[in-house]
């Protein structure tokens, strides 16, 4: 029995566009309201729409990606999921992106179609973790460079205003308390505490 096509889509912030995403699922004739979307980073699979989105998933469904890692980047979880999705739930997945036919035409439910499809996600999942791991190692480098050449990172450190010393010395003699030594330079106590701490 044929059930119901689904279709999964995520982009890592609230920032990024998921437009194509979208196209994708309507260009696949997938109704909007079976089409399940996070805007989530995929280092894990604790999203409100993917949860959804398994637990309405019955065997004899399919499940449409546009690329592997849409579901997630961790290779070990990928996996797990998965198997969660094609062998547990016996769900069809199409990956877009993978050079792979459709293998519910290609091969039915045999076999032989399992085993490719399982050998080929595997492969992309390794990818898709090999791929993360090397843009955090890559920005890792980068930012040591950056440090290297001098760059500094964090916010910029604030200046004291020219009041500062006046201030200072009314709070050393004890007329004004931390506070509102604080309140008067239009500071934060905790501002005001490193200031002091850096000229002694």
């Amino acid at each position: 029995m044929e059930g119901n096509i689904y279709g999964y889509i995520r982009v890592s912030t609230q920032a990024q566009n998921d437009d194509r995403q979208w196209m994708a699922m309507e260009n696949l004739g997938i109704p909007r309201e079976c089409v399940f979307a996070d805007k989530q980073s995929g280092k894990d699979f604790d999203r409100p729409a993917y949860n959804q989105l398994i637990a309405r998933l019955e065997q004899g469904d399919t499940l449409v990606v546009t690329s592997l890692d849409r579901l997630g980047r961790n290779y070990d979880e990928l996996i797990e999921q998965l198997d969660i999705i094609t062998r547990k739930k016996d769900v069809a997945l199409m990956v877009l992106n993978l050079p792979l036919p459709d293998i519910r035409n290609q091969y039915g439910n045999n076999l032989t179609g399992k085993l490719i499809s399982n050998f080929v996600m595997q492969i992309f999942s390794y990818v898709a973790q090999t791929e993360r791991e090397m843009n955090i190692q890559r920005t890792m480098e980068g930012i040591a460079a950056a440090k290297a050449r001098g760059v500094r990172f964090g916010r910029k450190a604030l200046a004291k205003p020219a009041d500062f010393e006046k201030v200072r010395r009314r709070w050393e003699k004890r007329e004004i308390s931390e506070r509102e030594a604080s309140k008067i330079l239009g500071v934060s106590r905790p501002t005001f505490h490193k200031w002091i701490n850096e000229d002694e």
